[in-house]
């Protein structure tokens, strides 16, 4: 499992906020231990300054020491077309590419679940067709927003979470699991090699999990490692 570091901002002239040679040291750190390291995504709000600045936002990443570029389109209406650009951009620029799909428009933010209901969601079938254009586009992993799925839902949509595995295979998907109950569902259900996105304080708990020495009354001894 990668570690999944944010940093970059924009501010002024810079999209670091710290020094860069404090982020370039944290990266390294990261690289280090055999951890890559992925953007957040901010790059939506660097979106509306144009593309001079996507470019400037993309190698600065690269310099800083980043190894991925999360492209979040979770607060704007981003067409395929110009998502598929991002990707070939971010390619072409020696970076990784992963984008963020997910149901629920306006994701990301702090949004009550009764708002984002009355917003309602898109059909998982887009997202489907969306991610295998950006896999094909060359994005290497796809990140999946929990918005509208196992978050601020009233009901999980676990019928969502089944299609899409079906449809993309679980090596091309990552979902976010904000929750230990969540990322625990996951491995129950999906195994212990389902991609994972979750909160770097519950690292340990999720790789006990995983290896089986943690676990609820739900998990406790089930999750096995057979080669």
């Amino acid at each position: 499992m990668g570690h999944w570091i944010d940093g970059i901002k924009f501010a002024g002239g810079s999209f670091a906020l710290m020094p860069p040679e404090a982020v370039k040291s944290i990266n390294k750190l990261a690289h280090d231990h055999d951890a890559y390291v992925s953007t957040g995504g901010w790059i939506e709000n660097v979106l509306r300054f144009g593309p001079d600045a996507v470019d400037r936002y993309i190698e600065e990443a690269k310099a800083l020491g980043f190894d991925v570029i999360e492209i979040s389109t979770g607060f704007i209406s981003l067409p395929t077309e110009a998502l598929l650009r991002l990707v070939e951009t971010v390619k072409r620029a020696g970076l990784k590419a992963k984008p963020e799909l997910g149901i629920q428009f306006g994701a990301g933010g702090d949004t009550s679940a009764k708002e984002l209901e009355a917003e309602g969601t898109k059909d998982v079938g887009w997202l489907v067709a969306q991610a295998r254009r950006a896999l094909d586009a060359g994005a290497d992993i796809i990140m999946i927003e929990s918005e509208g799925i196992t978050e601020n839902v009233t009901s999980w949509r676990t019928d969502v979470v089944a299609r899409i595995i079906n449809e993309l295979g679980l090596e091309a998907v990552m979902f976010e699991a904000a929750d230990p109950v969540v990322f625990e569902w996951y491995v129950k259900n999906y195994g212990n090699e389902v991609n994972l996105f979750v909160d770097h304080s519950q690292i340990v708990q999720l790789e006990a999990l995983r290896s089986g020495i943690w676990g609820t009354k739900s998990t406790w001894g089930r999750i096995q490692n057979i080669a």
